[in-house]
């Protein structure tokens, strides 16, 4: 028993629940890109390490306006597909090569 003394197990849940590496990267955000969400929200979730596919409910060009470039220019990617806006954070490759 005493091997387990010093390992902090709520540290250890805590790190697996965040990733490993205290951030979001095994994590999908599902939503709905109709202006509601503040752009800061989705460029704060993808600076996580999240990958968010959202259900585009309006103009496109318009919604995804505010937070487009500052993914792109931190090496994410966005990729429009049936209806969807795939936007994953620096790393993460978008494969569209069976489309």
């Amino acid at each position: 028993m005493s091997d387990f003394e010093g390992l902090d197990l709520q540290a250890v849940e805590d790190q697996m629940d965040e990733g490993g590496d205290g951030t979001n990267s095994d994590r999908v955000v599902l939503g709905v890109l109709d202006g509601t969400t503040p752009d800061a929200e989705w460029i704060e979730t993808v600076e996580d390490g999240a990958v968010l596919v959202l259900n585009v409910d309006g103009d496109l060009n318009q919604l995804a306006a505010g937070f487009a470039r500052p993914v792109k220019e931190a090496g994410g990617e966005l990729m429009h597909f049936r209806g969807f806006l795939v936007v994953t954070p620096p790393g993460v490759e978008i494969d569209s090569d069976r489309l």
